[in-house]
């Protein structure tokens, strides 16, 4: 699914719908030109808020990204296992279905993404928005963050630090659910035994990160 933004009714200003037909229309094959049409979509969608979510793919060690942001910050991270279409439709239903490919809007969060795969930063200084948990859920979700970079905690250990001892399974499903995987490191969590245990990126994927994490 390619779900896009399009323009309301207006017909006053440089961004009315009047001005967007007539740069539809006079889009021709010229290497670049539908690149650049795109990037007019985007900063008129931006500007006259018709763009509730922005997203992009970026390619990585653990495979094709989708990233994704609403105005208060990065909103949810999917590998290509999670099925790309799937998300967006679920993002459409649960916070709007006004979303379009803004890759200038995430160009932050990709770079700081990129410097992290390429062993350059140990955390990230992006703004995140939990819209998609709640409860119990997002206080595990917003813990992790607080395991440092090379470091695991087990399931156990994160249920009583959220105060809730015998929540081990329950911390896992909030794991398993967070919404922002890389971004905010459930992949530092570990059974007790210190094996792997589940991840959304698949037990690849989370052998991946804290091979990188360890190495760096």
């Amino acid at each position: 699914m390619n779900t896009t933004a399009s323009p309301g009714p207006t017909s006053t200003g440089p961004a009315s719908e009047k001005d967007l037909t007539t740069l539809l229309a006079a889009t021709t094959d010229e290497p670049g030109t539908l690149g650049r049409l795109h990037r007019r979509l985007e900063a008129v969608a931006a500007r006259e808020g018709l763009l509730d979510i922005a997203y992009t793919t970026i390619d990585t060690p653990v495979g094709a990204l989708l990233l994704a942001a609403t105005e208060r910050g990065l909103v949810r991270v999917a590998y290509d296992i999670e099925d790309h279409d799937k998300v967006l439709e679920i993002l459409a239903t649960r916070i709007s279905p006004r979303i379009l490919r803004a890759p200038q809007l995430l160009s932050v969060a990709v770079r700081e993404i990129e410097e992290y795969f390429a062993g350059n930063r140990r955390g990230f200084d992006l703004s995140l928005d939990f819209a998609l948990s709640s409860g119990f859920r997002q206080v595990v979700q917003r813990h992790l963050s607080d395991i440092a970079y090379g470091h695991t905690e087990s399931y156990k250990d994160v249920a009583e630090i959220v105060g809730n001892p015998r929540a081990v399974r329950a911390v896992g499903t909030a794991c398993a659910t967070n919404p922002l995987p890389v971004v905010v490191p459930c992949h530092r969590v570990l059974r007790t035994d210190g094996t792997l245990g589940g991840y959304v990126g698949g037990a690849e994927a989370k052998a991946i990160l804290l091979n990188l994490e360890r190495a760096a």
